[in-house]
């Protein structure tokens, strides 16, 4: 662990992370968060939507646990259920870094109102280092829940994220393993996108 460290992984583009960040009642509360790489020498940033909880700790405290997981089930936890742990980092985590979180703009869309973050690395662990792989199911899990985390906003298509769900959901039974199956049954049980979707037709 350093002090003042550096990412413990490469960013580019949108990353998907599960940042916790420690709510009022003293545990921790874990969600999802796109961390979005600088095209220059800048700070990682990341968006809250809404008055999240992410938000409202980040606020309060100045910063969270940054977690990059293997595991998909923890993800789809984070991105779409209330969970909170007693200590920040996950299981599957194989690497985590704890950052600052300064506010440096906010705005409105589509009625939602939203707060772009500047993140800090203080400290970095890398747990595991493994060779990568390409597993179409993990990454479908990943899209699914930013699907599902859409529905009933204004600003985005019922209907268009209700098909995107089935192909994703389609692309983990064909790629996917175990996990990323478990994952997405955990989708169905706390969206209910299925059911909607035979509704509409």
């Amino acid at each position: 662990m350093s002090e003042g460290a550096d990412w413990p992984v490469a960013l580019r583009g949108v990353t998907e992370s599960i940042v916790a960040t420690l709510g009022p009642n003293d545990r921790w509360n874990q969600a999802a968060l796109g961390l979005h790489a600088p095209d220059d020498d800048g700070p990682v940033t990341a968006v809250t939507w809404g008055k999240t909880r992410t938000r409202g700790n980040f606020e309060r405290r100045g910063g969270g646990v940054i977690q990059f997981t293997t595991d998909p089930r923890e993800f789809v936890d984070a991105a779409l259920d209330v969970t909170e742990t007693d200590e920040p980092v996950r299981s599957g985590a194989a690497a985590w870094v704890e950052v600052d979180a300064r506010r440096i703009e906010a705005g409105e869309d589509g009625g939602t109102e939203w707060v772009r973050w500047a993140l800090h690395p203080r400290t970095a662990t890398v747990r595991e280092r493994t060779v990568p792989t390409i597993n179409r199911g993990f990454y479908a899990v990943v899209d699914a829940t930013v699907a599902a985390s859409r529905l009933d906003v204004p600003a985005f298509d019922t209907a268009a994220l209700l098909d995107r769900l089935a192909y994703f959901a389609d692309t983990v039974e064909r790629c996917g393993g175990p996990a990323e199956r478990e994952a997405f049954a955990r989708v169905d049980e706390l969206t209910g996108w299925r059911e909607r979707r035979n509704e509409s037709f």
